[in-house]
């Protein structure tokens, strides 16, 4: 049985000296802020700023990449992060995690997130049991259907588990912009926790109807894809743009990272966002953009009109 850190402990580790003496490979970081919370069911928060594995998370038994893994994972804890997403799709993500909690032990502060799909062989549950073997976890606090594969079917098993306790939270994810009429009837209709869905500040669709039913309805909301795989930040830096002095004005800018990042949790609708990485540096500029002031509706607006301009 895996020991979860005291609440205390959790605290504590927001603070500077006790997370380099944790987490002593890992440089110190300083944090004078902390990461924005918002409400999900329960009445309970999540800091506004998640983890993702696709991809980043997929490297198989190579222990040198393991172990940087772990270390992406212990400065994501050692930041005051909370929900980690994966999926069966993800490759060896899921035993990724696995490692990296044996390592570090499992903090109270950790969501975890999962997917069931098909494909991948099996019910929902013995889908969700394998995957709680790969995390070396005892109970999940979300498990979404990943893409609406089989939906009706999982929905109603995953249902089932949650009433039964087995797990705490259920959900429904789709990406690229596929199957927003569909996803849109099933937030509609069905009783679920959690939507997760892509959103940035060039794909913003979801603005229409998806983000407005969320907020009717209750349901907390994940924005996958927040770089666009990649390529929006990738795109940013590689051009050697400038941050708009406005952006540095108005609400601290200080990285494209905070500003692509504030974008998507500052739309009252979002609970959280989930950028992936393979490097701690990059980490710490994700987390940042958790922190301090958020951009204004009228600044969100200004920050659409610069992305449309370049």
């Amino acid at each position: 049985m895996n020991s979860r850190f005291t609440r205390r402990q959790s605290l504590k580790m927001l603070g500077v000296g006790l997370a380099a003496t944790l987490f002593p490979s890992i440089p110190s970081f300083a944090i004078d802020r902390e990461l924005l919370r918002k409400p999900y069911s329960d009445n309970k928060t999540l800091p506004v700023i998640g983890l993702g594995t696709w991809q980043t998370f997929n490297v198989g038994s190579d222990t040198r990449l393991l172990d940087a893994r772990t270390e992406v994972v212990k400065a994501f804890f050692e930041l005051g992060g909370g929900l980690i997403d994966s999926s069966p799709m993800y490759g060896s993500a899921p035993d990724v995690m696995g490692y990296a909690l044996q390592q570090l032990g499992v903090p109270d502060s950790l969501f975890s997130a999962e997917k069931v799909w098909s494909p991948a062989g099996g019910s929902a549950v013995e889908q969700v049991a394998e995957l709680l073997g790969r995390w070396n976890l005892e109970q999940f606090d979300l498990v979404q259907v990943h893409n609406l594969r089989d939906w009706r079917e999982h929905l109603a098993a995953l249902r089932e588990m949650k009433q039964a306790g087995l797990i705490r939270h259920i959900g429904i994810t789709t990406s690229h912009g596929r199957r927003h009429q569909e996803f849109e009837q099933i937030m509609a209709s069905k009783d679920i926790d959690f939507a997760q869905l892509t959103y940035n500040i060039t794909h913003r669709e979801v603005e229409n109807r998806l983000l407005p039913l969320a907020q009717d309805r209750g349901i907390a909301v994940i924005a996958n894809r927040p770089y666009d795989g990649g390529r929006l930040i990738k795109g940013l830096k590689s051009r050697d743009e400038a941050l708009p002095e406005w952006a540095v004005e108005e609400f601290g800018c200080t990285s494209w990272a905070d500003f692509l990042l504030k974008f998507i949790v500052s739309h009252p609708a979002l609970t959280c966002a989930i950028p992936a990485t393979m490097q701690v540096v990059h980490l710490r500029e994700n987390m940042r953009a958790g922190m301090g002031a958020m951009p204004s509706a009228n600044t969100r607006q200004k920050m659409v009109k610069y992305i449309e301009s370049l």
